[in-house]
């Protein structure tokens, strides 16, 4: 049997950032509409801040307006929510997103429960999670979203596949199962309290893995031809002794790849695959956003 073919994220996010950029450019000439993102990020998180940074520059150059709020670690909470209400009432914004994790004494839940869902660009309130639940428009959590992008490329109908989702979080695994079901595949939650984890995924068709946990996943857990998506990124000192005294790094999913690769029909790398998806569904959900507040979708 061949190897799997790769899924390859990034080329699919130029091609959707591309695409996107064009639609902007049409908003802008047709409408007079400039559809706009607002993030904000607490504190000095450094993972954090590389992706904020990079969400503003790929927000400007598809020619969206971007605005950055950068808030001390100690802010209060209701400050933070009084800046999360002003950005719900700026016309010119149409998607708000607060940058995960907050410092730990501010509490997530009551911060994305201020969002106006209909700016919720991350998908992630409970307003955004029951509009997908119930099958309504509404804005889906980005990185679910990129995956099922990917997945329709490849396959394309995905009517009546077997599709097991590992991971039951808020942000990945439960929005991704929702999905699933909307496009008519059979779909199993499967997580850390699962019962013959390995045998539930070899029944699948389709296998997105979302656990978190470092090449988890084996060769043999893997239906012949089935399609794996592999959500899971965990930093491991580079290979080599020189880089890794470095300070390099190497990524890994929660697929053992090159097992895998030698069973599955479809899959994507780490890095590569999934990751570049995030930041291009979020752009697509704020142009989204932007063109049902203007009564344009």
């Amino acid at each position: 049997m061949a190897e799997a073919r790769i899924i390859d994220g990034k080329a699919f996010a130029d091609g959707l950032r591309a695409r996107i950029a064009e639609e902007v450019a049409s908003l802008q000439a047709e409408h007079g509409l400039t559809p706009g993102l607002a993030v904000v990020l607490v504190g000095d998180d450094p993972a954090s801040q590389v992706y904020v940074r990079n969400k503003g520059e790929q927000t400007l150059a598809v020619g969206m307006h971007s605005v950055t709020h950068r808030l001390a670690a100690d802010t209060r909470q209701e400050d933070l929510i009084a800046l999360v209400e002003q950005l719900n009432a700026d016309p010119a914004i149409h998607g708000v997103l607060v940058q995960l994790p907050l410092p730990a004494h501010l509490d997530p839940a009551v911060v994305i429960a201020a969002l106006d869902p209909d700016k919720d660009v991350d998908g992630l309130s409970v307003i955004s999670a029951g509009r997908l639940a119930s099958g309504l428009p509404g804005l889906t959590s980005c990185t679910p979203l990129g995956c099922m992008m990917l997945l329709r490329d490849a396959l394309g109908d995905l009517t009546g596949k077997n599709a097991v989702v590992i991971g039951r979080s808020n942000l990945m695994g439960k929005p991704m199962a929702q999905l699933l079901l909307q496009a008519d595949c059979t779909v199993t939650i499967a997580h850390s309290r699962s019962r013959d984890l390995p045998a539930i995924c070899r029944q699948a068709d389709i296998v997105v893995a979302a656990v978190g946990r470092a090449e988890m996943v084996k060769g043999d857990w893997i239906k012949p031809g089935a399609a794996v998506i592999d959500v899971g990124i965990t930093r491991f000192p580079a290979r080599d002794p020189q880089a890794a005294a470095a300070g390099k790094t190497r990524l890994v999913g929660d697929v053992a790849f090159d097992e895998a690769k030698a069973v599955a029909g479809w899959i994507t790398p780490v890095p590569g695959g999934v990751g570049p998806m995030t930041i291009a569904c979020l752009l697509q959900n704020t142009l989204t956003a932007a063109k049902r507040r203007s009564g344009l979708a």
